[in-house]
């Protein structure tokens, strides 16, 4: 039987290092599952040239790629600033909502704009604003709806059009901008498979995004980032409303304390597998080989960490848009994922809730799989569940074969843990479908004469349908 390269999936931003077709290809190739458009920094034009190239190569290789598009959300930055200016620890500044003087500075107060006019309502006297990601600390000495005035509290070089963070600080900024509504009807064009809503505070956010796509045509799967303490205080009421959850680090780790981070994420992953949702981990794997030909010790042992925690996927960001190596940061999650997995004691989780018959007997098929030498789980589905809660209970080691006659499902199915999707017709006969399915996983060389598949199917008997576990061995 194949080895899987890994069962543990992977996500790669695609950017100027990774845009062109050798790049492309040489991804796929080398495992990437998902390919993410992080609409921060594309164009429309750009979006349809790339979503083209890589099905097409994705086509040619036999293995499609999933096509994420990570729409912008809802965010709070600096004004344009002609030159960067230097501030320095106990400096006056106000940030003001209409455009700046230049030089920004009168009467010994800096003047910064931002780009929401409301802001001071949610701002009082002793909160905390961040600009430029964290990096430039401010501290609130009055607010009103002119301007706020902050004391500095680090030395710093500010340049044009930094982010603002307010850790701790609901807004009233909406949950989906026009701008997101504009490039996600793109998306929808480009037939995407997932759309991840970023900075989700609530349910509420998912439906409303939810209710857009379908008015619109799209049966894309919605990806949750939680990025700011909202979204963790709701995370079990967003869990249930998305299809899977993203613990985007980057903000997150801005928004709250550093030492609350790994355990926002142990426990994001926990409530994930206890219903049966992807979780992606993403942000700062590997962010030290943007520049450099090898990654920090650190980071190797914080991938090996998401791994072992359980997470369904891994995420590439900065390591393929801008990154000097981005293929040699793909091999590198392979080998690291790949060991770590070796490592792991097979058994399954017993943190997923099972309710339907159908479901529950997945867990008896995925251990039996996991004591039989030589063998895998296979099942059909058309609606994804029955993947989903096979990747979900983790039988660490089997090969997981998932078969779907829904065009795009397959896709959709990539960002699963373990599972390797197909997309195949189904026959009117269960029998001719699962021989058929076989087939297939011989003549692509998944499996060999003599491997055993233990099959979650239908069959007919006493003149009806009925549901079974039942062991094929290969032939």
């Amino acid at each position: 039987m194949k080895k899987l390269r890994r069962q543990t999936k992977l996500i790669a931003t695609i950017g100027p290092s990774t845009e062109g077709e050798e790049q492309i290809e040489q991804l796929i190739k080398n495992g990437v599952d998902v390919c993410r458009l992080n609409m921060a920094h594309a164009d429309h034009d750009w979006v349809h040239m790339i979503s083209k190239r890589i099905r097409k190569i994705g086509t040619r290789l036999n293995r499609d790629p999933a096509i994420m598009m990570d729409v912008k959300g809802p965010e709070i930055r600096t004004g344009y600033l002609k030159t960067p200016i230097e501030i320095q620890v106990g400096d006056i500044l106000d940030i003001i909502f209409e455009a700046q003087p230049d030089p920004p500075q009168a009467e010994g107060v800096w003047k910064i704009e931002v780009n929401y006019d409301r802001l001071s309502e949610h701002i009082k006297a002793g909160d905390t604003i961040l600009l430029d990601n964290g990096l430039i600390p401010l501290k609130v000495i009055e607010s009103s709806p002119k301007n706020i005035r902050c004391k500095v509290m680090q030395d710093a070089k500010l340049k044009s059009r930094r982010h603002v963070n307010l850790p701790g600080v609901e807004t009233g900024l909406p949950s989906l901008t026009q701008k997101d509504r504009k490039d996600s009807l793109v998306g929808i064009e480009c037939k995407h498979d997932f759309f991840a809503l970023s900075f989700t505070r609530d349910a509420d956010a998912i439906d409303l995004f939810r209710s857009f796509l379908k008015e619109n045509g799209s049966d894309a799967n919605i990806i949750a980032k939680i990025e700011d303490q909202q979204g963790v205080s709701n995370l079990g009421e967003i869990v249930s409303a998305s299809d899977a959850i993203m613990i985007a680090r980057g903000d997150l780790g801005i928004e709250c304390a550093f030492e609350d981070l790994p355990i926002i994420q142990r426990k994001t992953v926990g409530v994930c597998l206890a219903n049966g949702k992807p979780v992606i981990i993403a942000t700062h794997l590997l962010e030290s080989m943007i520049d450099s030909p090898v990654p920090t010790r650190a980071e190797i042992s914080d991938v090996a960490n998401a791994v072992n925690e359980g997470a369904d996927c891994l995420m590439l960001s900065g390591e393929t848009t801008t990154g000097k190596q981005p293929i040699s940061c793909v091999n590198l999650i392979n080998r690291i994922a790949s060991r770590i997995e070796s490592e792991i004691t097979p058994g399954l989780t017993e943190e997923l809730k099972l309710f339907r018959p159908k479901a529950k007997m997945l867990r008896s098929a995925a251990l039996l799989s996991m004591k039989m030498k030589n063998s895998a789980v296979l099942v059909f589905t058309r609606s994804g569940d029955l993947a989903s809660k096979l990747g979900a209970l983790r039988p660490n080691g089997a090969p997981l074969f998932a078969f779907t006659d829904v065009e795009g499902l397959h896709r959709r199915l990539r960002l699963i843990w373990g599972i390797e999707p197909f997309l195949m017709k189904f026959r009117e006969d269960p029998e001719l479908t699962v021989q058929n399915a076989i087939d297939r996983l011989k003549f692509e060389n998944w499996v060999e004469i003599g491997d055993q598949l233990v099959t979650v199917t239908n069959v007919f008997a006493g003149g009806k349908v009925v549901e079974s576990i039942q062991i094929r061995e290969v032939e």
